[in-house]
């Protein structure tokens, strides 16, 4: 009796043991789960980490992702507004909001990725065909920088320059009005919904490339270069112009100091000149006779030397000293 008794308590044990593990199940921090009987859901969804039980053999546990997921789309050929065919290469990240909804509309995780691909490559072939192709391309209408702003920081306009919308010497670029980070946000705002009735709350969607088909590189590329050629021929007009103003400057101060030294010079010689009148006139009123001898004197020097002949009168003024000396010896 007594070892029935041991064995009954052990089969007790070994069923309770082997209850506990059909019945258990764990749900990890990065997994939420769902328990199913005979397919459809018996109760709310497990959504914290931790250990949980259900009716063996009759419940079933079903276990998906709690983190965030991609989606890595195909890259397409797509046309946009201006009938430009472009290759675009998408991704969009996302995550189980519903798993209730989610195990009843995707089921799993494959069958999810080729609904949500099928929506999002609708919206993306929607929102890029209703653009032109600038907007799928640039994100915003930032300006190619002048030679003036790529060496100073900061520049005040001068006077005489615009300061309307663009800057001097920048090159205006065709203007978008929408812009690439836009078009992304039109694809979320329209397929987020959408995707939303799978149970799957879509996180982002962005463009992760953007190619031209091949017959179409040959005119982008003429287009690009014919951009830059302006940037360059403009560059170079600025600089030509630059440099005929700094010529321009360097003339306008070479004749100001020129006329300065002009100016000054005359100054000087005048007050000379001034000067030497005031010296001559004060010595002639002192003594007009000996005033009047030196300055015949130097006349002599001036137009008489060892080979000149005079004829002159004796009574003229220009004779009078020789006459006096010539009297004298």
């Amino acid at each position: 009796m007594k070892s029935r008794g041991i064995t009954t308590i052990a089969v007790v044990l070994v069923v309770g043991i082997v209850a506990f593990f059909l019945s258990a199940f764990i749900v990890d921090e990065t997994e939420l789960a769902i328990v199913t009987r005979f397919g459809k859901v018996t109760r709310e969804p497990v959504m914290e980490a931790g250990l949980n039980f259900r009716v063996p053999f009759l419940d079933k546990v079903y276990l998906f992702p709690k983190n965030l997921r991609e989606w890595d789309g195909e890259k397409g050929e797509l046309p946009t507004l201006n009938k430009t065919y472009i290759w675009v290469d998408t991704f969009a990240r996302w995550r189980i909001e519903d798993p209730v909804v989610f195990y009843q509309r995707a089921v799993n995780m494959d069958k999810a990725q080729r609904l949500m691909g099928n929506i999002l490559d609708s919206e993306v072939k929607n929102a890029i065909a209703n653009q032109e192709l600038i907007e799928t391309v640039r994100n915003s209408n930032r300006q190619m920088a002048s030679l003036e702003e790529l060496f100073s920081s900061s520049s005040e306009p001068t006077d005489g320059e615009a300061t309307t919308g663009t800057r001097r010497g920048t090159v205006k670029s065709s203007e978008i009005k929408v812009g690439r980070e836009q078009v992304e946000n039109i694809i979320l705002e329209r397929a987020k919904p959408k995707i939303a009735e799978l149970g799957i709350d879509l996180v982002d969607v962005k463009i992760k490339r953007i190619n031209y088909r091949e017959d179409v590189q040959e005119s982008v590329y003429d287009r690009m270069i014919a951009e830059r050629s302006q940037i360059v021929e403009q560059f170079r007009s600025e600089g030509r112009g630059e440099a005929q103003r700094i010529l321009g400057e360097k003339e306008k101060k070479l004749k100001e100091i020129q006329s300065e030294a002009y100016k000054t010079a005359q100054t000087i010689m005048g007050k000379a000149d001034a000067r030497v009148t005031e010296i001559s006139a004060d010595a002639y009123s002192r003594d007009p006779e000996f005033y009047s001898f030196v300055k015949t004197l130097s006349l002599y020097a001036e137009s008489l030397d060892e080979s000149s002949s005079v004829v002159l009168s004796t009574d003229t003024d220009f004779f009078k000293y020789l006459k006096g000396y010539s009297d004298k010896r």
